[in-house]
């Protein structure tokens, strides 16, 4: 699996952990080990800029999730990805630290919780996942939940 990050926000974040997060809910998702994954850390302004540009928001937001191939995910045996066995591009994920940071404070965890947090939620954007609906949000962030405590679990060991 292939995951590249880009921090031009100008805050000091722990990539690595950002990296190896990101790489765990793709790996208990079944993402086919060939996607491809970026992931950038922004500024308020270009989040901000993003956020207006392809939701319509106003204001910066925490993150944002730009799925481009829906064949990445493997759904077990006897089904072939659409992919095909090529690389395939799962998306980008855009996060905002500096927002992050503030709604990290109002939740009571860190900065870098909350990154994680959102680096999951934004993988499973790019899977299709939404929040639209009560349904839909009471799953997604279950398995949001399951995916983050598993993922502190392998950490603590």
């Amino acid at each position: 699996m292939s995951i590249e990050i880009a921090n031009e926000s100008g805050v000091d974040v722990d990539t690595d952990a950002v990296l190896a997060v990101a790489r765990h809910a793709l790996d208990e998702m079944g993402v086919n080990p060939l996607a491809e994954l970026s992931v950038l850390l922004v500024d308020i302004d270009y989040m901000t800029e993003l956020n207006h540009r392809w939701m319509g928001g106003d204001g910066p937001t925490d993150v944002l999730a730009f799925p481009m191939d829906e064949g990445s995910v493997d759904h077990g045996p006897g089904e072939t990805s659409a992919a095909g066995g090529e690389p395939a591009l799962l998306g980008d994920i855009v996060l905002c630290p500096e927002v992050a940071a503030k709604q990290a404070a109002t939740a009571g965890h860190t900065a870098a919780d909350e990154l994680h947090l959102l680096t999951v939620h934004g993988v499973l954007h790019l899977l299709g996942y939404d929040h639209a609906e009560p349904e839909e949000e009471r799953e997604m962030f279950a398995l949001q939940a399951r995916l983050l405590a598993s993922w502190r679990s392998t950490r603590s060991r």
